[in-house]
C-alpha cells in the first residue's frame, strides 16, 4: 500500500507493473486474508500494527477488485489499464509534437516489429504501450523465476526505478535487429 501510493507520485510506469504483480501475488495466495496477511503484510517490520491492518485492508479490497471485474484467474485492474490508456494517449501525441523527435527516432526503429508481436500474443488492436508493459511485465517475471523461485520468497517485489531508461535501452536494442530466417530445403507447402 504503501510503497503504491509512493510510486503512483513519482512514476506511474512503475506504479502499473507494481500493482499488475500484486495481482499475481493475490491470486497466488488465492486471496486468502491469512496468507496474504503472513506472506505480505507481517514481514514489513518497519510498520506499526495500526499500519500493517490498514494494508491489510488494502490488499483485500484490490482482491475485491479482482473478484468485482472478473479477474481472479488473469487480467489487470481496469484502473491500470485506464493509466496505460493514458499513457498511449501521451504516446501519440510525442509521435506528432516537436519535443517528440528522439522518441520518434526510438519508436520507429521497432515499429516495424510491433505487429507481429501482438499477433504472436493474439491480440492485434493492443496499443503499442500496452504490449511495452506486457514486455517489462515478463521481464519482471522471469527475472523473480530466475533469482527467487530457489529460494522460496514470493513476496519479494522488484523495484522497477530504472523503468524509462530499460523502455528506451529495450527499443534501442530491437532498432537493428533484424530476422534471419533459415534457408528452405524444399519448395513443399508443410501439411
Amino acid at each position: 500500500m504503501y510503497i503504491a501510493q509512493s510510486k503512483r507520485k513519482e512514476n506511474i510506469a512503475e506504479y502499473i507493473l507494481y500493482l499488475w504483480q500484486l495481482e499475481d501475488l493475490l491470486r497466488a495466495l488465492q486471496f486468502s486474508p491469512e496468507a496474504v496477511y503472513s506472506q505480505l503484510v507481517q514481514k514489513q517490520e518497519r510498520l506499526s500494527e495500526q499500519q500493517k491492518q490498514q494494508a491489510l485492508v488494502w490488499y483485500m479490497e484490490l482482491a475485491g477488485l479482482l473478484r468485482e471485474e472478473g479477474k481472479e484467474q488473469s487480467g489487470h485492474l481496469e484502473h491500470t489499464m485506464h493509466l496505460i490508456a493514458d499513457l498511449d494517449n501521451l504516446h501519440r501525441q510525442l509521435l506528432t509534437l516537436p519535443a517528440g523527435e528522439n522518441y520518434r527516432r526510438l519508436y520507429g526503429a521497432v515499429a516495424p516489429e510491433l505487429p507481429g508481436l501482438k499477433s504472436k500474443l493474439g491480440k492485434p488492436g493492443m496499443s503499442d504501450v500496452e504490449l511495452f508493459f506486457r514486455a517489462l511485465y515478463a521481464v519482471m517475471l522471469y527475472r523473480i523465476k530466475g533469482d527467487r523461485s530457489k529460494q522460496g520468497y514470493i513476496d519479494d517485489v522488484i523495484e522497477p526505478r530504472n523503468t524509462r531508461y530499460r523502455i528506451v535501452r529495450a527499443l534501442e536494442s530491437l532498432a537493428n535487429k533484424r530476422l534471419a530466417n533459415p534457408p528452405k530445403k524444399h519448395n513443399n507447402i508443410p501439411l
